[in-house]
């Protein structure tokens, strides 16, 4: 197929990529409209890409890499605590989006990952943290600890140890100050700590 090797090479370098991408591509190369279908339908048949989701597309066989069909986004709750090497245990991929998805359990190729929604203004509190040839965003340990108080979701004791051990003052500072008041007292209360 016209520009293959191009496509290949230019998508296979990113974790992820989008039919929009895939038609721009294409476009730009003077190539027949709707082209850009037959080739990712093509590529999905052979085992060459792999479908996230409606529209979105990889080249590469791991599940944590799913998250990029729902930029913006970043990791969280217990996959955070597994990449950041909180928690020993291996966990499924939790994307965490401001983008209107549903939540809940989806599959990639015979994995589970986890959506969950968050409100735009709780959208904060991550950083890039490398995961084999590539960049993931991942939520800081003070934004693990916000996040689970806002999910309420429990965290065993000997975790919780933990998180708190890693706490930076002022990032915690930072963040708390995004917060409303309710879930701001939430969250000190978590901490041992009094408003």
């Amino acid at each position: 197929m016209k520009y293959m090797k191009e496509f290949k090479e230019q998508f296979s370098s990113k974790p992820a990529f989008s039919s929009y991408e895939a038609r721009n591509f294409y476009s730009f190369r003077n190539g027949p409209n709707g082209y850009y279908k037959t080739v990712i339908n093509n590529l999905v048949k052979s085992g060459s890409i792999f479908r996230i989701t409606r529209g979105h597309y990889t080249f590469h066989n791991e599940v944590q890499f799913a998250g990029f069909a729902f930029k913006p986004f970043y990791y969280g709750l217990q996959d955070a605590l597994s990449l950041t090497n909180i928690w020993e245990q291996e966990t499924n991929p939790v994307i965490i989006t401001p983008r209107k998805v549903r939540s809940g359990t989806r599959i990639f190729e015979g994995r589970n990952y986890l959506i969950r929604w968050i409100d735009r203004k709780m959208f904060f509190g991550y950083s890039l943290l490398s995961y084999g040839d590539f960049y993931i965003p991942v939520s800081d340990v003070e934004k693990i600890i916000i996040d689970k108080v806002y999910y309420h979701e429990f965290v065993p004791e000997d975790i919780k140890e933990t998180l708190l051990e890693k706490i930076r003052e002022n990032i915690l500072q930072e963040y708390l100050s995004r917060l409303s008041p309710e879930l701001r007292k939430r969250v000190l209360s978590f901490i041992g700590r009094n408003d």
